[in-house]
């Protein structure tokens, strides 16, 4: 057993280099366009890594928040705060998501994916490529004036158009609208008799209902 013990380290040391030798490189290769495309070893790491960011992505630049906004009020509009549970619900919100996303999703693997996969693109113009359908999802989605709220909020100066707005005016205005639109639209399912806009509400008598409450007026919530 002792003889084994010393011979351990020098095995080791003879077997560790065999092994890292069949590790590929990191390497880098010029491409004709210009760009660079890294070895699987990095690949694979940016992938791993992108991973974290797409709670994030799912929450910023599709229409989960708007979904699970209205289950989330319709829910408890109905009296049944906690039927369907939570688990549910997001499952519902997830799957609707997937399915409106799409034809977003179909266009980024064609244009982007796969001429990255057979190295016909760089890494750099695949995510331009691949950024481009969800910022026209986005641009189809977002008030043109809650992009040049945030556009201001940033200092941009003034731009040509909503196209000409950065990444990330997209994202919050996005929010910003949604979240706006679907509390303004689904308010009506607490109480037939109340009437929301932005920046004010007001209460006014069901027709045809004598038991409504009074009429109500308050300046912004």
């Amino acid at each position: 057993m002792r003889r084994l013990l010393s011979v351990a380290p020098v095995l080791l040391w003879l077997v560790t280099p065999l092994a890292f030798a069949q590790l590929p490189g990191i390497t880098s290769q010029p491409l004709p366009g210009g760009g660079q495309s890294w070895s699987l070893p990095v690949q694979t790491l940016v992938f791993i890594t992108s991973l974290t960011f797409i709670p994030a992505i799912l929450l910023m630049m599709t229409s989960f928040t708007r979904i699970i906004i209205v289950f989330g009020l319709l829910r408890n509009a109905l009296g049944t705060p906690s039927a369907p549970p939570n688990q549910v619900l997001l499952g519902l919100a997830l799957f609707l998501t997937f399915f409106i996303m799409s034809p977003v999703i179909d266009k980024i693997y064609v244009d982007a994916y796969q001429p990255f996969s057979e190295e016909k693109i760089s890494m750099q113009e695949a995510l331009e490529k691949g950024a481009q359908p969800l910022r026209e999802f986005m641009l189809r989605q977002t008030r043109e004036a809650d992009l040049g709220l945030f556009a201001r909020l940033a200092n941009t100066g003034p731009l040509q158009g909503p196209e000409a707005r950065a990444d990330a005016h997209f994202a919050p205005g996005l929010r910003d609208q949604r979240v706006e639109n679907r509390i303004s639209d689904r308010l009506h399912d607490f109480h037939p008799f109340f009437d929301y806009r932005p920046g004010d509400c007001q209460r006014v008598d069901g027709i045809g209902d004598d038991d409504g409450p009074p009429r109500h007026h308050c300046s912004a919530l």
